[in-house]
């Protein structure tokens, strides 16, 4: 079909008000959070129904026309970047909690939901959805499905793929499905879990039926501030090397501390401190009550100066709004900042956090560190002015040396954000061949045609092979 005829086939299906196709309304959508990675789609479509995506999905098939999901585009991978142009289908419209078993601590939920919305309808039943990115007030549920998000509390409560029980899905090919179930109890391969930060490539998301927690009985939040970044890191492998599984231990350096002051998220943290670290526990009162005076131990003979137990809620929020607020209190910094997202075994914090320090001073950057320090997620962020190509040149160098330290050490290319474009071409540096082959068969068998956001997570074979002959891949 000519382009035309396309988008009229979609307007016959969605309405004529849910299609856009003229350049001032794509552009919008040529990038998700990650910016360095642009390219309008064809076509933008709003369906309402897993109905409709599935005759837009057919359509698209039959026409070998690339597409892609959608949900509020806070990814930072390029995940939700048309790369091939196509048609993008924006999920915002599928944005109903469609049930809700508090019996069995389970919501049935469409993908254009907000995640903090979830939280917030089933408070009253005592529940609440476990999942929190620091994005939580506008990410959907979908995108975190999609991306198998984290946050802060995945120490204790693991990322997005431990909370969903089962899901709908548009196939490839146009066909609805279901994977899992409401009980959680899979008979043979657990395609959910597969499904499960699949990125969008393995399908379209429509409804999704996820686990809810009892709201805890008590919740204790510490604040402990250090004179070096090594007395925090080397707190957070004592505590967890006592038996302790805090819900949360998130650092926060120096730069950060003083950008927060700096800003309306001032959270009360001390502006002399070289790093503060932030301990949750949460769980029976009895529970609290046996491990408070032994946390605050481990604390003080790892070298804090000073720990703070949240007197009541509301310290205890603000606390938090400093560290979820960080990366907007940011922007009085610089033009514009890169956040990366690797994995590192937590014995080696400290370790790689000397290697990205250094690394940022071999190419002129400052680097702010704000990360989930309990499961040694680093998200070192970079300073730099986007529209200096150079700047760009070598804040992407940067980067990409600190993905490398971070696997050296035994770590992985991603703890929650994604591969998605940013990441996809030094996939080889972490994995074999085989696995990669490995990967694609798996997704050639749900995407034959490799129409459904194509060109994400898996490297081309020749990317392979030159990164293989070349020992590196420049970005």
């Amino acid at each position: 079909m000519e382009r035309e005829e396309i988008r009229r086939h979609l307007a016959a299906i969605v309405g004529e008000d849910k299609v856009q196709s003229h350049p001032s309304e794509l552009v919008v959508y040529e990038c998700d959070a990650l910016i360095f990675h642009r390219r309008p789609p064809d076509f933008v479509v709003y369906p309402s129904t897993a109905r409709q995506i599935q005759e837009i999905v057919r359509l698209a098939y039959a026409n070998d026309v690339p597409y892609l999901p959608r949900g509020a585009g806070t990814s930072l991978s390029g995940g939700a970047v048309p790369i091939s142009g196509g048609i993008l289908i924006q999920l915002s419209h599928l944005n109903r909690i469609l049930d809700v078993n508090p019996q069995d601590r389970y919501a049935v939920v469409e993908p254009g939901v907000i995640n903090l919305e979830l939280s917030e309808k089933v408070k009253p039943q005592g529940l609440y959805f476990a999942p929190d990115p620091s994005s939580q007030s506008t990410c959907t549920v979908g995108g975190n499905i999609g991306a198998n998000a984290g946050g802060p509390h995945c120490l204790k409560y693991g990322t997005t793929v431990l909370h969903v029980l089962g899901a709908e899905v548009v196939t490839p090919e146009g066909d609805l499905v279901q994977l899992g179930s409401p009980q959680g109890e899979n008979a043979g391969f657990d395609l959910t879990g597969l499904f499960t930060g699949s990125e969008g490539t393995l399908g379209i998301l429509t409804k999704a039926w996820v686990r809810l927690l009892p709201i805890p009985e008590q919740v204790k939040t510490f604040l402990a501030d250090f004179t070096s970044m090594a007395d925090a890191t080397r707190s957070v492998s004592g505590i967890i090397a006592r038996g302790i599984i805090p819900a949360a231990m998130e650092i926060i350096d120096q730069l950060t501390i003083q950008a927060v002051e700096n800003s309306h998220f001032a959270a009360g943290y001390p502006t002399d401190a070289a790093a503060v670290l932030l301990v949750e526990l949460d769980g029976l009162e009895c529970e609290i009550e046996d491990t408070e005076g032994l946390i605050g131990r481990i604390l003080r003979n790892n070298g804090a100066r000073e720990v703070l137990v949240a007197r009541d809620e509301a310290q205890r929020a603000k606390l938090w709004a400093g560290r979820k607020k960080a990366y907007g209190a940011f922007g009085r910094l610089a033009k514009n900042f890169y956040l990366q997202d690797t994995v590192v075994p937590r014995t080696r914090l400290t370790e790689v956090l000397e290697k990205i320090y250094a690394i940022a001073d071999k190419y002129d950057f400052s680097v702010i560190n704000v990360f989930h320090a309990g499961d040694g997620n680093l998200h070192p962020m970079l300073p730099y002015d986007a529209g200096d190509p150079e700047d760009v040149v070598r804040v992407l160098k940067a980067a990409e040396e600190m993905v490398r330290a971070s696997i050296d050490a035994g770590g992985s290319l991603s703890g929650e954000h994604g591969v998605g474009l940013e990441k996809r071409d030094l996939m080889p540096y972490l994995f074999s061949d085989d696995d990669l082959e490995v990967m694609r068969g798996i997704r050639e068998l749900f995407d034959p045609k490799q129409l459904c956001n194509p060109e994400k997570i898996l490297p081309t074979t020749k990317v392979c092979m030159e990164f293989r002959e070349k020992g590196a891949f420049m970005l």
